[in-house]
């Protein structure tokens, strides 16, 4: 409701109401507040002191930001601490953003890249997620490209005639790339700034440091002084300095997102004899019945080496799971078809050791089990962090044993002893965490530097669920997040609920396999729960969704609301 100046409300009352507005992610009532201060303040200028036009300016520059947000990637409020680190990249400030996987990280360079004009180099360690985000983002109306060795003279050639001509206002490499032709490159574009994914791969101190990221230390300079954002899921202390030292970053902006992530469910079982008397099943037929009671999701499963993810993979196929293994050992042509088909969802699982997931920018992943125990809570935590990336419920299964880690203490036998004492402290580390009682959710943080409250409901500690005792029973369909303003209207029967998402999400599939992209990048679980829930009947209603912007109303829009109007 619009407020005149002849009204009798206050200065600060109308501030407080723009400002919730915002916080709510209700942008018409936020453009409505400004512009009646704004007509109050060309009235009235007197009444606005200091310190009320600073927080008008800020109010007004953050709704643009959150319509920018809306129309190109269709949310209409920022999650934690994005906000904030899109604000000093705008401004021109090195920053590092330390948040979980499914935290919205690539927001992060994505939209300020929108902003800035010119281009933004985005350094990502792997083929696989270039070609997801470009994807994506190519879906969402944005101009992005990569250039890695997967593509052709000609292609090549094509696209750095498109960077030369500004065609592109993203473009992705690898750090690898830097040292050849993408590197000359570099200097006849009209950078802007430089984004460094996955930035814990720089240091000797993180779990997976990746010699090729050191030849990002003299990138800042060498690009004139540009502003970095460096960006990971996961990062010590002793970590999160090296990373800003590598980088050359000068009083860089340090965000440490949470942690916890409340849609991941986090449980672990001792293998079956690992302790007597165990209730728990052999490791592979307690998977089992895990995937069968998750009938038609997507999920990961992970082994600690090549000979059990074979195995494991063979043995769920032939219990009738959409099933592939996936490893280092593969051909490069088996292991990209294995990723597509998991993208496109036409396999359900896959069974891989942790040479896989990084890679794929997978949204509906609705499980991750771990069949063996990982080597670290870091690796453990990006691991599990692929799950419930759209913010729908996700469950992660740890199966763990004392052999596990007299296995993976086997694979130190050969480090530097500091490397290998460090090593072997890390997995004792997650044995810890596996046998403990306490919060998983809190032992996760705490391992971070940081100090949460129990869950209360997000791991088997504090629920005292049993996911194996409840598999026979089909898992219940995830709770429907709030879309916006939106009101959800009379309530159907859950089952009628289900079948209506159910056909959402075939249609989801079928469009996505005629634009030759994968099923998430059309629509989240999410949205596609929020569809059914809320079930809109108009275009308007449909944008209010959360996960619905212009570009998708535009090209979705028409085939999504005939099938819930239907």
């Amino acid at each position: 409701m619009a407020v005149s100046v002849s009204d009798s409300i206050d200065l600060n009352t109308q501030i407080d109401l723009l400002r919730e507005a915002l916080g709510e992610g209700d942008l018409g009532s936020a453009q409505t507040h400004l512009h009646a201060l704004r007509e109050r303040y060309r009235q009235e200028a007197s009444a606005f002191d200091r310190s009320a036009l600073v927080e008008l300016k800020r109010l007004s520059e953050g709704l643009k930001l959150r319509q920018q947000l809306k129309e190109t990637f269709g949310y209409a409020s920022f999650r934690p601490g994005q906000e904030t680190v899109i604000q000093a990249v705008l401004a021109g400030r090195d920053a590092l953003a330390v948040m979980p996987t499914g935290s919205g990280k690539s927001l992060l360079y994505q939209l300020p890249a929108r902003l800035l004009g010119g281009t933004t180099l985005v350094i990502s360690p792997l083929i696989a997620l270039m070609k997801d985000q470009v994807d994506a983002l190519v879906e969402g109306g944005l101009r992005a490209t990569y250039l890695n060795s997967t593509l052709s003279a000609e292609e090549r050639r094509a696209r750095v005639q498109g960077l030369h001509q500004g065609e592109y206002e993203l473009v992705y490499a690898a750090p690898e790339g830097l040292e050849q032709s993408v590197g000359a490159l570099l200097e006849r574009l009209d950078l802007k700034f430089i984004a460094v994914d996955e930035a814990h791969c720089i240091s000797h101190w993180g779990h997976d440091f990746r010699p090729s990221y050191r030849n990002l230390a003299a990138l800042k300079e060498r690009c004139g002084n540009l502003p970095v954002l460096a960006l990971t899921a996961t990062a010590t202390d002793a970590v999160a300095r090296d990373i800003t030292e590598q980088l050359g970053m000068r009083d860089p902006l340090v965000i440490r997102g949470s942690s916890f992530r409340a849609n991941l469910h986090i449980h672990a079982f001792k293998k079956a004899g690992a302790k007597r008397d165990s209730a728990v099943p052999p490791t592979r037929e307690a998977i089992l019945r895990l995937i069968q009671a998750r009938p038609g999701q997507s999920g990961i499963v992970y082994a600690l080496s090549r000979k059990s993810v074979e195995g494991t993979a063979e043995f769920l196929q032939a219990n009738g799971v959409r099933a592939k293994a996936y490893h280092a050992g593969l051909p490069a042509e088996e292991r990209e078809s294995v990723q597509e088909a998991f993208r496109r969802d036409d396999i359900d699982v896959v069974v891989a050791t942790i040479a896989f997931g990084m890679g794929i920018d997978k949204s509906n992943v609705r499980f991750v089990i771990h069949r063996d125990l990982p080597k670290s809570l870091e690796g453990y935590s990006q691991e599990i962090g692929r799950a419930g990336r759209d913010g729908a419920d996700a469950d992660c299964v740890l199966f763990y044993s004392w052999a596990d880690v007299m296995s993976l203490d086997r694979f130190t036998e050969d480090l530097d002893a500091d490397l290998a004492a460090l090593q072997q402290r890390q997995i004792r580390d997650m044995f810890r965490f596996a046998e403990s009682t306490e919060c998983r959710h809190k032992q996760l943080a705490r391992h971070f530097g940081e100090g949460i409250s129990d869950c209360r409901s997000s791991c088997d500690a504090c629920s005292g669920r049993d996911l194996l005792a409840e598999a026979p029973k089909r898992a219940k369909q995830a709770r429907l997040a709030s879309a916006g303003p939106l009101k959800a209207p009379q309530p159907i029967p859950d089952s009628e609920e289900e079948a209506l998402y159910l056909r959402l999400k075939d249609l989801r599939k079928r469009l996505a396999d005629a634009r030759g992209v994968p099923a998430y990048v059309v629509f989240t679980d999410a949205t596609l729960q929020a569809m059914a829930r809320f079930r809109p009947q108009t275009p308007e209603h449909f944008l209010a969704l959360s996960g619905v912007g212009l570009k998708k109303l535009q090209q979705y829009g028409e085939a999504f609301l005939a099938e819930l109007t239907s």
